[in-house]
């Protein structure tokens, strides 16, 4: 692939000076783009970009290798700053390259444009994605125009405007410059990079392209979602480079955190939690509180967290109680405690006694939005709690229908309504969710609008169903099965849910095929539908197993030769290396239509006795 940066010298060019008469002035050669690009450093960049695109080679070359040729023409060997970061000859590429790299990593977090269709998201996800690479790339830009004087031997002053340095170059910083010119300056020079099919690409989308606008003119707070990645991207290679902690420069402060979570329960009280129904409930909503059922509550935060691509999700209860209470999202009981233990009783005379979670309904609703109370209480029984009665109502499914079968407890697993969706991403390993849509983790069946979703419910006076039957009766595109796994794997690639070939991806590609993480990616399936371990207590073995069982059915992946459908690979990295253990498939077209290049870092190892020993070899 980069031998696309190969380019023939023209035959009638004139000599060019030798390098000890270069020198000798003090000047500095100007360089192709084949040239600067060359290091093996750079090539892992360039190579760790076109991996985040999922473009094909020759999109890959057009839309994103030609700017960044143009980019490396115009920046040459000059540094990023005079003294601070990338302070040293090239430091302007190498920052470039690592921007884009951090900020296409980020981007896989997030579903744009925020608040519209899935179908419009997937329509405008590669313009986004080239958007933000762009504003990322142009971000400093500027600096060559209005912070460095550059001149050729003759004394004759080099402009970038005036196209790539022809000759060799001397540079020094200007001392009168204006730290912040810069930001205004990339105006004068953006369409030096960016060629007119890509503008007019990209100004197709309104959305994305006032905020590119607002990016190049410096005005980050006006950008939203582009300038946040571009900034958080910018801190990233920053800390990078003067050694620090990327991943730490990438986080969002913590105040992000709580609006998200914030908006996340918002969508989840709106699209999956049920209030106040007669017999199953998720939650009671009294005069002064909002009551919703812990486990239901942690389960679905969870299973909607993930079916976003977003990693970092506590698998514990406790830790996401923990999160929401580090937040102030939850009203602590008298021992500052986030679980609170209480009766509901209904109307017509119906109890039970839950674990809940207290939130101020005014975290959740505006004044003229909030539901009306339900007749009932809600009755305080938690020790060294004074009891508190108000007004209330029913019971939730998931764990109140799950604990409560012919009147007494069940250990019988939660059922949630089938998986919520897409939100967005995290501040890179805990931004959460921001405006939410409704797609889901099935493609529509041929011809058909998607049916209505309906949660389990349990009338107190029916016979108990099976839960195993309940989820039977969904549609054959919605079951669980090794079939739905691949789709499942499928669409999370596809939206950048699940990236690949990262250091903690779930998903490589190598020996010119796809690997499988096992456990972890099963793992990944099994949390965001719950609904598996209801199969897997039946066959008495866990969730993931379950899943990874049906997928093995399938017969999609190679054998080793003493019969294993386990392989290793060993995974080399700057520090240490290590191994992982899963699957290779057969046919990498399954999951991707341009078969991305192989992951450098990983070697598959034939028959290994880890292998054999790995749990997974069933």
């Amino acid at each position: 692939m980069f031998a696309l940066f190969q380019r023939k010298r023209s035959a009638s060019a004139p000599m060019a000076p030798t390098e000890a008469a270069v020198k000798g002035k003090g000047l500095t050669r100007q360089e192709s783009a084949a040239s600067l690009l060359a290091t093996p450093r750079r090539q892992k960049l360039l190579e760790h970009i076109w991996q985040r695109t999922s473009l094909s080679r020759k999109q890959f070359r057009s839309l994103y290798l030609a700017p960044l040729e143009r980019y490396a023409e115009l920046v040459q060997q000059f540094p990023a700053s005079e003294s601070h970061h990338h302070a040293y000859p090239g430091g302007m590429l190498d920052h470039g390259l690592e921007i884009v790299a951090y900020a296409l990593k980020l981007r896989q977090s997030h579903l744009l444009p925020a608040g519209t269709t899935p179908e419009d998201q997937v329509a405008q996800a590669e313009a986004w994605t080239a958007a933000i690479a762009y504003a990322a790339l142009l971000h400093d830009i500027g600096k060559i125009a209005v912070d460095l004087h550059v001149e050729y031997a003759d004394g004759n002053t080099w402009h970038p405007w005036h196209g790539p340095l022809l000759h060799p170059y001397r540079f020094r910083y200007r001392k009168e410059r204006e730290y912040r010119l810069h930001s205004a300056a990339t105006g004068l020079l953006y369409n030096r990079l960016l060629d007119g099919h890509i503008l007019d690409w990209l100004s197709d989308y309104p959305a994305l392209w006032s905020s590119l606008l607002y990016v190049l003119a410096g005005q980050y707070e006006h950008a939203g979602v582009l300038g946040e990645l571009v900034t958080q991207a910018d801190r990233a290679s920053v800390a990078q480079e003067l050694g620090g902690d990327p991943a730490r420069a990438m986080a969002a402060p913590k105040h992000a955190l709580q609006r998200k979570l914030l908006e996340g329960l918002r969508f989840l009280l709106k699209e999956e939690l049920r209030l106040n129904q007669p017999q199953a409930s998720d939650g009671w909503l009294t005069q002064d509180a909002l009551w919703l059922v812990s486990k239901t509550v942690s389960d679905k935060l969870r299973a909607h967290l993930l079916s976003q691509g977003i990693e970092g999700i506590p698998s514990s209860n406790t830790a996401v109680f923990n999160v929401l209470q580090d937040h102030g999202m939850l009203q602590p009981t008298a021992d500052d405690k986030a679980i609170w233990k209480a009766v509901i009783t209904s109307e017509g005379g119906w109890s039970h006694t839950f674990t809940l979670l207290r939130l101020a309904p005014a975290l959740i609703w505006e004044t003229g939005e909030r539901p009306s109370p339900f007749s009932g209480t809600v009755k305080v029984v938690q020790e060294e709690a004074a009891s508190i009665e108000s007004t209330a109502c029913i019971p939730p499914s998931g764990e109140a229908a799950a604990m409560t079968v012919n009147g007494r407890p069940s250990s019988a697993p939660v059922i949630p309504a089938a998986t919520a969706v897409p939100a967005d991403g995290l501040d890179d390993l805990l931004e959460l969710f921001a405006t939410p849509d409704n797609a889901h983790i099935r493609p529509s069946p041929p011809g058909n609008n998607e049916p209505k979703r309906t949660p389990v419910q349990q009338e107190s006076n029916a016979p108990a169903t099976s839960p195993v039957s309940v989820i039977q009766e969904q549609a054959p595109w919605t079951r669980l099965s090794g079939e739905h796994f691949m789709i499942w794997l499928h669409q999370h690639i596809d939206s950048r849910k699940l990236i690949i070939n990262d250091a903690k991806a779930l998903v490589h590609t190598v020996a010119d095929t796809v690997y499988l993480v096992s456990p972890g990616l099963f793992q990944r399936y099994a949390q965001e539908h719950p609904q598996s371990a209801v199969f897997a207590k039946e066959e008495k073995t866990t969730d993931w197993q379950w899943v990874q069982k049906r997928f093995e059915k399938l017969d999609l992946h190679r054998k080793q030769e003493n019969g294993l459908n386990i392989w290793s690979c060993e995974v080399t990295g700057p520090r240490k290396s290590r191994r992982l253990h899963g699957y290779l498939l057969n046919d990498p077209l399954r999951l991707f239509n341009d078969i991305p290049m192989n992951n450098p870092y990983l070697t598959v190892l034939s028959t290994t006795n880890s292998a054999a020993k790995h749990k997974g070899a069933i």
